[in-house]
């Protein structure tokens, strides 16, 4: 079927070879389109018509990426073809960070999260359409929403109380906090490298408005789990090589918090069976952190 079709899209008609990707939890078919001309290669994502319409924003966003020069997929075409969606990339070139950065060197580890921050730094130029509700407005109501369920779910989370009490004193915080794009999920497994350096950002579906350091909660579940120097320097690389104030470092605690409700919540919606492994990730930042009598986390210090 995937032959057929894509003999139909003008672009890829002269392909060479298809190979399904199978990695992630998009419920997109992909594929990597090998070109007939040269070594030049495309991606290929296969999406349910009724998606087509936020696909459109996630390809105007990648035009936009692609304005800022942030290293990522540049939008190529997007169309609909007999029952399907489609949208075509260029391919960034490279291995998957989170498998190759464990077998990197110091040094090659925290360069990659310097450039990594610097990317993410530039994203962040990107201002919320005028009709996006405020970042405040958005997340309250998003966070006790999820607390809500906490409390009927059955899952009891270590000092729960000592969590809530202090999102509570810092959660006006959020007041004065700008509404910019964020990609909402700069993980290593969505980051690309070639010949041990950083080749750039992969998918942007996931992709929000709201506070640029909400981002960076992703390094205290994730990325610190697989490598703390791309962790530090992902946050150097973002501050121009400065130290990050209290504020940040606050805000960051603030918000890793946060998730660890919607983590339990949405683990439990989702991927159930992955409870204990992301219940593991969430007791490893709440020790880096105390509980939050400390907003700056142990690995950093």
């Amino acid at each position: 079927m995937i032959e057929t079709l894509a003999r139909q899209i003008p672009t890829i008609s002269t392909y060479k070879e298809i190979v399904h990707v199978t990695k992630g939890f998009s419920t997109d078919n992909k594929f990597l389109i090998k070109m007939g001309d040269g070594d030049k290669k495309l991606f290929l994502r296969l999406f349910n018509l009724e998606e087509l319409e936020s696909k459109k924003q996630e390809f105007q966003i990648l035009e936009k990426m692609k304005e800022y020069q942030i290293l990522c997929s540049e939008p190529i075409s997007i169309g609909e073809i007999e029952d399907y969606g489609y949208m075509i990339t260029s391919y960034i070139e490279g291995k998957d960070a989170e498998v190759e950065i464990p077998k990197l060197s110091y040094e090659e580890q925290y360069n990659i999260g310097f450039e990594a921050g610097m990317e993410l730094k530039k994203m962040h130029q990107y201002k919320a359409p005028n009709h996006i509700p405020s970042w405040y407005s958005r997340k309250v109501k998003k966070h006790q929403r999820y607390l809500d369920k906490y409390y009927k779910c059955g899952i009891k989370v270590k000092n729960d109380d000592k969590i809530i009490k202090f999102i509570e004193e810092n959660i006006p915080l959020m007041k004065q906090r700008p509404n910019l794009f964020q990609h909402d999920d700069l993980t290593l497994g969505n980051l690309i490298v070639n010949n041990n350096q950083f080749a750039g950002v992969i998918d942007f579906n996931r992709y929000d408005w709201g506070d640029p350091i909400h981002e960076f909660l992703k390094i205290g579940i994730f990325s610190r789990g697989v490598s703390i120097p791309f962790s530090r320097g992902q946050i150097k690389g973002y501050f121009d090589n400065h130290e990050p104030d209290e504020s940040f470092w606050r805000l960051y605690s603030l918000y890793l918090a946060m998730c660890v409700f919607s983590t339990v919540i949405w683990t439990l919606e989702t991927i159930p069976e992955n409870l204990d492994d992301m219940l593991d990730k969430v007791y490893t930042f709440l020790e880096d952190h105390d509980y939050f009598s400390e907003i700056k986390p142990k690995w950093y210090i």
